[in-house]
């Protein structure tokens, strides 16, 4: 395979010290670069190729791709997986691919990245060295759980969709995240193992107890958020720049709509993993019944998608982030659902106008999901007990930092969040019944078991 990497340096140099210095520096910035997988087919990368990280096959496909005697057609729909198996299947949807993503003959190599650049670049490296040491720590396997049913359905019906929910654990504060500043995490300073014996319920004996146990509480909240979240504030902000250009937003627009709606309802599914992890570190929620855990995941797990979209909104240009950049609702045209994307994209600027910090979007997060209103709840009172003190945890946070009357505009977002997820389901409605193979065959296991069924969306639209 053709090597396109920047020639070495005359070996007459290599003697001087800075010359050197500045090869460790470079070859420090590959190696951090690598632990971010090909962004065309992820495997293993080896750099910054025209401007995209990617491996070298991709690397030199997009480099033979470039000659003016190159065309290639996809055989199929245009819409062909591209991963470490399939990418030399269709050479049309791979060279697409690697457009999309930003490959350009004219992009900077990684020596010459702007300051911005670069700090996105290691904000990105950063938060898959995060994921990595996530999973080097995970003590077991998720178990299957089974998906949730009715008290009217058989015990024996169950399609093993959304992971593990393990039972009751005990609760211990967690350790300080290295580097995270106060403001951030302003309940991070009681001290480790506190509470590890003590029930988290609120027991309304001393008001010095009273605010150690919101406090713990809030903590161990705050951390599992971010822990959680897909991106954090600095890398969101670090990310700003990346905009798609006209050319890009006409790719997408130029999908069909079902192409559209898989490639949204895939995006959507990722975002809905990450909130099933929040809702298993939050303090109370696996001690509920599991089928309880289920119906709270299944009606609320699009509500917290949609409030955590807002820390990835910029209302400077009204856009959100997606795919890799920010887009405007423009982008989102061939999913043909105009008022869906206005409503959440009008959700998303008015939540960020409350100014939430961290912490308060966290807790509030929790209280979305910890919901004794939702159908098909078999022990409301505990579900409405774990609520409680949840709703005293935000209430502790927002009385410290002054801000009481954010209290009731948050409430006023609650119900704002149902309507748009009745809107949601409205729209998958209209969608099925254009598109039943699309929905049956190729959208996500997970996004069907949520948002799916018959009898999920008379459910869910319906209360």
């Amino acid at each position: 395979m053709e090597n396109d990497e920047p020639a070495s340096p005359d070996p007459s140099h290599d003697s001087t010290q800075s010359k050197r210095g500045n090869q460790v520096h470079k070859i420090s910035h590959l190696t951090q670069i690598e632990v971010i997988p090909c962004k065309i087919c992820g495997d293993k990368s080896s750099g910054v190729h025209y401007g995209v990280i990617t491996c070298e096959g991709c690397k030199g496909f997009f480099r033979r791709s470039q000659s003016s005697s190159v065309q290639y057609s996809c055989s199929r729909q245009s819409n062909c997986p591209i991963d470490r198996a399939s990418r030399n299947r269709c050479q049309s949807c791979r060279l697409k691919k690697c457009v999309a993503q930003g490959m350009s003959r004219d992009a900077v190599k990684f020596g010459r990245m702007s300051k911005r650049q670069r700090d996105s670049l290691f904000a990105e490296v950063e938060r898959h060295r995060q994921q990595q040491r996530l999973q080097a720590n995970s003590v077991q396997e998720p178990q299957p759980l089974p998906a949730y049913r009715s008290s009217k359905e058989p015990r024996e019906q169950s399609s093993h969709l959304i992971p593990a929910l393990p039972p009751a654990y005990p609760y211990s504060v967690e350790p300080e995240l290295q580097g995270c500043p106060p403001e951030v995490h302003p309940y991070l300073d009681c001290r480790i193992g506190e509470a590890q014996a003590q029930s988290l319920a609120y027991r309304g004996s001393h008001r010095r107890g009273e605010c150690n146990s919101l406090s713990e509480l809030s903590a161990s909240i705050v951390r599992s958020h971010r822990e959680t979240t897909q991106y954090r504030p600095e890398e969101l902000q670090a990310l700003r720049w990346k905009v798609f250009s006209r050319e890009e937003i006409h790719a997408y627009q130029s999908k069909s709509v079902d192409e559209m709606w898989q490639h949204c309802a895939l995006r959507l599914t990722d975002a809905v993993q990450y909130v099933v992890e929040f809702a298993k570190r939050i303090p109370g929620f696996r001690q509920l019944g599991q089928n309880d855990q289920i119906a709270l995941l299944k009606s609320g797990s699009m509500e917290v998608v949609l409030v955590r979209m807002s820390r990835m909104f910029n209302t400077e240009n009204n856009t959100v982030f997606f795919d890799g950049k920010f887009a405007g609702t423009e982008l989102f045209k061939s999913l043909a659902c105009g008022d869906l994307i206005a409503a959440v994209f009008d959700f998303a600027h008015n939540l960020c106008a409350l100014r939430l910090t961290e912490q308060q979007m966290a807790v509030f997060t929790a209280l979305v999901l910890l919901n004794a209103d939702r159908p098909c709840l078999e022990d409301r009172e505990r579900v409405q007990r774990a609520r409680r003190d949840v709703e005293l945890a935000l209430s502790h946070i927002l009385h410290r930092d002054n801000q009481e009357s954010l209290l009731h505009k948050l409430y006023q977002r609650v119900q704002v969040l149902k309507s748009l997820c009745a809107l949601h389901i409205e729209k998958l409605r209209w969608f099925r019944q254009l598109y039943p193979l699309t929905v049956h065959s190729l959208f996500p296991p997970l996004y069907k078991e949520l948002f799916g069924s018959d009898t999920d969306i008379q459910t869910l639209t319906t209360h």
